[in-house]
């Protein structure tokens, strides 16, 4: 008899018709997966197998706009979710009211809210006391002796309390009488992390402090009247393929000699089911997946870490015994469990893969021969995506497999990959009042970081000569040098696209970027600085209190106007991971005058050129295990972080930062300080 093994998880739901949502599931053998709503709404889907897995992608259909209901998972005419003995709530689906095009005179900046609070950023862009040359300097929210930052009452978020998600749709702010026709617009929560190693401590005593997911999805369990997140953006290193749990080298060793190559790592597809194992199957977790949407992309972990940092680093793991086997099983698993719920039906009916995988009795075969020749020649694969949230678009980048790694060519996207980007900017700019780009590495990183990469890559292009360039190499990978500070042609194309998409009549309100992977979390503004004729490019972060704010180009002239939307690098690291005391020091040494110093003598020997573009942080850092929430409505925005913290009830999300991002803004959502 089958069963459920892991799932159900809600991926995706469609924000334009308000009427469909693939939950994904995993059986214990072959089956029909009916997924059933207290509406009437349904879907059912054959599983299909991989390397002996069973997994079924159900579309859900004709569920009502605006509303949320109560679902059931079904195997034959067998109920297997949720489990009869739970004490959770239901699992649910909330749709969105179906939209109806808006007239420009209706998004007019500023109609949907308060006035915003001062913005508390200072003059030259950093949140700091005492001495700006010290690198413990702490941002100004709270306690400035604070190292994990201030706390600040009445956070926005999440989980701030306020009214449940009614029949008018999430907030319950809808117009009663006719759902597709909002009387104001509903707010579009967006809770953002990356870095989450999910290992259970085995003594109940976790060395790296609360999971802020866990914390989540208790507290939302736990009342469930509680404000939910419309989606859940998860930016990379989901699993841990390299650093496994005492648990899971268990299992391992179970099945083979961890003397031998890749030791305590994952080797193959079915290693990489136990990582998702551990990942997803806490009850809690596993709650909230079921009833909060997620959108995913994957990091270097979830292969390994550094992955595709260069072409050397390439062929030397090519030539490494085990690695085929690694990477072609990591993308199989990538694909399986994160990228297909990462698609729409629509998407998914006119995917040549999926058919071919869901069309065979067994599909491991079609799915290897992808991930193979995905490896080989990236061109061949788009795990980048574009997702709709009424006026707020997502394009999420992928910023690992894409990249074209040859020295002389070297890019973070292939030619194809970064026409895409382009398009899923810019395309049709009218229809969105947000625009967030999910990439799970900074795209504008700590100023001595951001320079000691860019510095890095033109010693590795040979601009130094060749031993400095054997250096280089060396360097960039003990030190991680890989983000897009170290692609400067690619940093550049990107900054200039960011500014041409917060530019013009049609410029939304926001253009943020959402990352992880540093391992805390900050806020950055950029400013486009007005260029000096004849200089190349390269980076600047402390701009004059008289230089006057343009554009750049990726050669460094200008190209236009500064952009009109407030454009932000948004960065939220980890949800549970380590944060070493040295990484801590180092990274609030790359926000400090000095390290700025240092910065500008490496650009000068490497000679980067002046910038296209300049930045001060404006918030953080930030140390903890923590979440970031977008609250985004009409025009306005407002940000909220909140860090899971152990106490005497045991792991509470507490608040640490509320801002608005807007001008216009102010509080968007009610206000609590304990989450």
């Amino acid at each position: 008899m089958a069963g459920l093994r892991l799932g159900p998880l809600l991926r995706y739901v469609d924000w334009e018709s308000g009427s469909t949502a693939t939950v994904w599931v995993e059986a214990s053998r072959p089956c029909t997966v009916e997924v059933r709503c207290a509406d009437g709404a349904s879907g059912a889907s054959p599983t299909f197998s991989v390397a002996g897995h069973h997994y079924a992608l159900v579309v859900v259909a004709g569920l009502t706009p605006g509303s949320t209901t109560a679902y059931e998972v079904l195997i034959g005419s067998r109920r297997v979710w949720p489990p009869e003995d739970t004490r959770l709530p239901p699992s649910t689906i909330t749709t969105p009211p179906a939209t109806r095009p808006v007239p420009a005179a209706e998004r007019t900046a500023g109609s949907d809210g308060p006035p915003a609070a001062e913005d508390p950023a200072s003059p030259d862009g950093d949140l700091a006391t005492g001495d700006p040359a010290d690198p413990d300097a702490s941002p100004t929210t709270g306690d400035p002796a604070d190292p994990d930052g201030g706390r600040v009452d009445d956070p926005v978020g999440p989980h701030g309390g306020g009214a449940p998600a009614g029949p008018t749709g999430p907030g319950g702010d809808g117009a009663p009488d006719d759902p597709t026709v909002p009387a104001v617009p509903d707010p579009v929560r967006i809770s953002f992390g990356s870095c989450r190693w999910a290992a259970a401590p085995g003594n109940g005593d976790d060395p790296v402090g609360p999971d802020a997911l866990v914390t989540l999805a208790a507290r939302l369990a736990a009342d469930p009247e509680a404000q939910r997140p419309d989606v859940l953006l998860l930016l990379g290193d989901q699993v841990y393929a390299d650093e496994t749990s005492v648990a899971t080298r268990r299992r391992l060793a179970a099945r083979r000699d961890l003397s031998e190559p890749p030791g305590t790592e994952i080797a193959d597809y079915e290693e990489y089911t136990y990582l998702y194992d551990e990942s997803w199957r806490d009850p809690e977790v596993r709650w909230l997946l079921s009833t909060v949407p997620s959108c995913m992309i994957f990091d270097d972990h979830d292969v390994i870490d550094d992955w595709n940092t260069s072409a050397a680093w390439q062929r030397d793991m090519r030539a490494t015994p085990w690695w085929h086997e690694r990477i072609v099983s990591g993308l199989m698993s990538y694909w399986v469990h994160q990228h297909l719920g990462n698609l729409s039906p629509a998407e998914l009916a006119a995917d040549p893969v999926y058919a071919a995988v869901t069309a065979a009795p067994d599909g491991t075969e079609a799915l290897r021969r992808f991930a193979a020749g995905a490896d080989a020649d990236p061109a061949r694969a788009r795990w980048s995506y574009r997702r709709v949230f009424g006026r707020v678009r997502l394009v999420m980048v992928d910023t690992r497999a894409a990249r074209v790694l040859a020295e002389e060519q070297r890019a973070m996207l292939d030619p194809r990959e970064a026409d895409w980007l382009r398009e899923a900017v810019l395309s049709d700019r009218a229809s969105y009042d947000h625009l967030l780009i999910g990439s799970s590495l900074p795209w504008l990183l700590p100023p001595l970081i951001h320079d000691t990469e860019r510095w890095n890559a033109a010693l590795c292009a040979g601009v130094r000569g060749p031993r400095w360039a054997r250096f280089g190499e060396k360097l960039r990978r003990a030190a991680d040098l890989e983000h897009w500070a170290a692609f400067p042609e690619s940093f550049d194309r990107l900054t200039e696209l960011l500014r041409e998409a917060g530019s013009g009549p049609d410029a939304p309100a926001t253009v943020c970027v959402l990352s992880g992977d540093v391992h805390h979390a900050y806020i950055t503004e950029p400013r486009w600085p007005k260029a000096r004729p004849g200089r190349g490019s390269g980076s600047r972060h402390e701009p004059g209190p008289d230089a006057e704010i343009a554009s750049g180009s990726a050669s460094g002239t200008a190209s236009g106007a500064a952009p009109a939307a407030h454009v932000l690098q948004l960065t939220c690291s980890p949800v549970h991971n380590s944060v070493p005391r040295s990484i801590r020091t180092g990274f609030r040494f790359g926000w400090s005058r000095t390290g700025r110093w240092i910065g500008r003598a490496l650009a000068r020997h490497g000679r980067t050129g002046t910038p296209s573009v300049n930045w001060g942080r404006t918030g953080g850092p930030w140390f903890g295990n923590q979440l970031m929430t977008l609250t985004l409505r009409g025009r306005n925005a407002a940000l909220t972080l909140v860090q899971a913290r152990a106490g005497a009830r045991g792991a509470q999300l507490e608040a640490v930062l509320e801002r608005s991002l807007t001008p216009e803004g102010g509080a968007i959502s009610s206000h609590s300080t304990e989450c």
